[in-house]
């Protein structure tokens, strides 16, 4: 009975965050709109929503929260989300004389919204699988959600991402359960809508050391304290 619920979660989770990815880059529906930002936060909302039913439908109780392991939200929410706003907004006025505040918040927010459904939810409903079992079916039900199936190099490339970033963020869910934390992780690539050249490369390396710095230093000191 356990499984048979477990498994018609993921599903509804599923054709739902399908649903809605699909009615907002397959149909016109968006064309209500022309502000790019809702656009960009409605392409991403399906995995929450699918989420949120599937949780209230199931009765499932989730982990993730947005302070997640810390003992306030200040502190996640300074590191992982302050933190890029004020290093990438800061080099693109140096270079370009703009500060993308709201583009920059946007993609967060996006971030945000698919890691409530991909780590919060369908993660912590694998869990019991073998990880690499786990991380595969995460990794292609996540591609295939985002509904571009042609065969090219590029592609290709996408998917392997999505394995590596499916161990990774899998990895920060694990160590902090915070939804500020993943989703900083899950925008990491999608700050830089242009393509990446040396200096965002540099960006994301400063990053992801700053991050992974904290969480290890974070995790020690939690250590350290529950001996105390």
């Amino acid at each position: 009975m356990k499984e048979r619920k477990r498994l018609g979660s993921i599903i509804v989770f599923y054709a739902i965050a399908i649903l809605f990815r699909f009615l907002a880059v397959k149909t016109n529906l968006l064309d209500f709109t022309d502000n790019e930002f809702i656009k960009i936060l409605l392409r991403g909302i399906g995995p929450a929503i699918g989420a949120f039913v599937s949780v209230k439908l199931f009765n499932i109780p989730l982990k993730l929260s947005l302070k997640g392991n810390y003992r306030n939200i200040f502190l996640p929410f300074l590191v992982f989300w302050i933190v890029p706003v004020l290093l990438i907004g800061t080099v693109s006025y140096i270079q370009q004389g703009q500060f993308p505040f709201v583009l920059l918040s946007t993609v967060l927010v996006y971030g945000l919204l698919e890691e409530i459904g991909w780590r919060g939810f369908l993660q912590e409903q694998l869990k019991d699988l073998p990880k690499l079992q786990s991380i595969i079916i995460i990794a292609v039900l996540w591609f295939i959600w985002h509904l571009n199936f042609e065969f090219t190099t590029s592609n290709l490339i996408f998917l392997g991402i999505l394995f590596l970033g499916t161990w990774g963020i899998g990895k920060v869910y694990n160590k902090t359960y915070s939804l500020l934390a993943v989703s900083g992780f899950h925008s990491l690539n999608n700050f830089f809508r242009n393509g990446l050249h040396q200096t965002e490369l540099i960006l994301i390396a400063v990053l992801l050391v700053i991050w992974i710095g904290f969480i290890i230093r974070y995790d020690s000191y939690k250590k350290y304290q529950d001996i105390q």
